[in-house]
């Protein structure tokens, strides 16, 4: 993984190259839709205090955990026992990400979503509570945190997520299986090239035709980024949308031509 002097410096030059995040002069309708209504939506939503009430009350649990780390490791502590406290602090997607995750479903209402990479669930609770209709499957290597992501939703009460805990490689394929299309994956496990890849490949012949997946950390590491590089520009992907920290592919073969967008968010 690249140092945080690295990732500091690429992120920079990246700033330097991308659109402004406002959508003036985005020719494309889709994008310039997906700028003003959801990634710069400025709505208050109740969802917001609702998961932040949790990864507050979080980061404030002292109870270790043993980590089963079947991915890249982890940028802040190598450990294979952790503290729910470390977790929700560290491990965590942002209130930032987090919430554009909750805008995209309650935008696009999807009604399947994948999700591989739990955690203690913050994530996976903006994806549920974006659509309470939805079919929420989220993967989880780790026993000891999937109790935990349990415990998480049944503390909020969502009843539209089934956590499947087992290493990727084993439960991915099981999940894709015995589902007819899925609308929206989020892959936030496995920090390496070719995992990320493999299962990319395995998603394919199962995403709709309106159907994104996101990738988190696409530039943590040169690894990441040779995936992202080879993810964007397979023949299916009709859109790409690098954020930096995230990064997104749209299968519509309604828009023609391929489009790449860099936007600052």
């Amino acid at each position: 993984m690249y140092s945080k002097l690295q990732l500091a410096t690429r992120y920079f030059n990246f700033l330097l190259t991308a659109s402004n995040g406002k959508g003036y002069g985005t020719h494309s309708p889709f994008v310039f839709d997906f700028i003003t209504q959801v990634l710069n939506r400025k709505n208050h939503y109740y969802a917001y205090e609702t998961v932040e009430a949790l990864r507050e009350k979080l980061k404030l649990d002292k109870e270790s955990i043993v980590l089963d780390d079947m991915g890249a490791g982890s940028v802040v502590s190598p450990a294979s026992e952790r503290t729910i406290a470390s977790l929700a602090t560290h491990a965590a997607k942002s209130p930032k990400y987090g919430q554009l995750l909750f805008r995209m479903v309650n935008y696009y209402h999807p009604e399947t979503i994948v999700e591989l990479g739990t955690s203690l669930g913050i994530t996976t609770s903006y994806l549920a509570l974006g659509n309470l209709k939805a079919n929420v499957i989220t993967l989880e290597g780790s026993t000891g945190v999937a109790k935990k992501a349990l415990d998480n939703f049944r503390s909020l009460q969502l009843e539209n997520i089934r956590l499947v805990q087992g290493n990727f490689d084993n439960t991915l394929i099981k999940v894709l299986e015995a589902l007819a299309k899925i609308e929206m994956v989020f892959v936030d496990g496995n920090h390496r090239e070719e995992p990320t890849l493999r299962y990319f490949r395995q998603m394919l012949p199962y995403m709709a035709t309106e159907s994104v997946i996101i990738f988190d950390d696409i530039h943590w590491s040169e690894e990441m980024e040779r995936a992202w590089n080879e993810i964007s520009n397979n023949p299916r992907v009709m859109l790409s949308i690098d954020l930096f920290f995230v990064g997104l592919v749209f299968f519509n073969p309604a828009f023609k031509v391929k489009q790449d967008f860099s936007i600052r968010f």
